[in-house]
C-alpha cells in the first residue's frame, strides 16, 4: 500500500505537465508570441525552486563536486528537457493540447518500453511483453480516436 503514493505522485506529475504546457503557452502569448523567452523563464523559475530546495535539504556541494566525474551523456537531460518544453510551447497552439500531449505520452511510452526492454542508459532491464506492447497499441488507437474521431463520425454519420 505504501507504494501506492508513488502512483498518485506520478499521476499528479502528469497533470502538472499539462498545466505547465498551458501556462507556458499563455506566457509566450503574453510575451508577444515568444516561446523561447517563455521556456527560458519557466526553466529559470524551476531551477530557482530546485536550488532553494537543494540548499535546504543539504548535501548540494557534495553532489555538485561529483558532476565532473559523470559521463557526458548523463548531463543531456537538461538540454532534452529544454527542447521538449520549447516544443510544447510552440506546438500547443498549432496542434492543440490533446494531440500534443497525447503524442508526447505515446513517445514516452514507446521510449520507456525500449529503455526497459534493453536496459538502455544504465536502467534496470525489464522485459516488455506482448501484453504491454498491446497496451501501447490501444493507446495509439485512443489517440487517433481523440484526434480524428469527430471528423470521422461527421463524415460517416451524415
Amino acid at each position: 500500500m505504501k507504494s501506492m503514493i508513488y502512483y498518485v505522485i506520478a499521476f499528479a506529475a502528469g497533470l502538472g505537465i499539462t498545466l505547465q504546457t498551458t501556462l507556458n503557452s499563455q506566457l509566450a502569448k503574453g510575451l508577444g508570441g515568444d516561446p523561447v523567452t517563455a521556456a527560458m523563464f519557466s526553466f529559470t523559475a524551476g531551477a530557482f525552486i530546485l536550488g532553494i530546495y537543494s540548499l535546504l535539504r543539504g548535501g548540494l556541494m557534495t553532489s555538485l563536486a561529483t558532476i565532473p566525474s559523470q559521463p557526458l551523456w548523463s548531463l543531456a537531460g537538461g538540454m532534452i528537457g529544454a527542447c521538449a518544453l520549447f516544443s510544447y510551447v510552440v506546438l500547443a497552439p498549432k496542434i492543440g493540447f490533446s494531440a500534443l500531449l497525447g503524442l508526447a505520452i505515446v513517445g514516452q511510452i514507446l521510449s520507456s518500453q525500449m529503455i526497459d526492454h534493453f536496459g538502455l542508459l544504465g536502467a534496470m532491464r525489464r522485459a516488455v511483453s506482448f501484453v504491454r506492447q498491446g497496451g501501447m497499441v490501444v493507446m495509439l488507437i485512443g489517440l487517433a480516436v481523440m484526434r480524428f474521431g469527430d471528423r470521422l463520425s461527421a463524415r460517416f454519420l451524415q
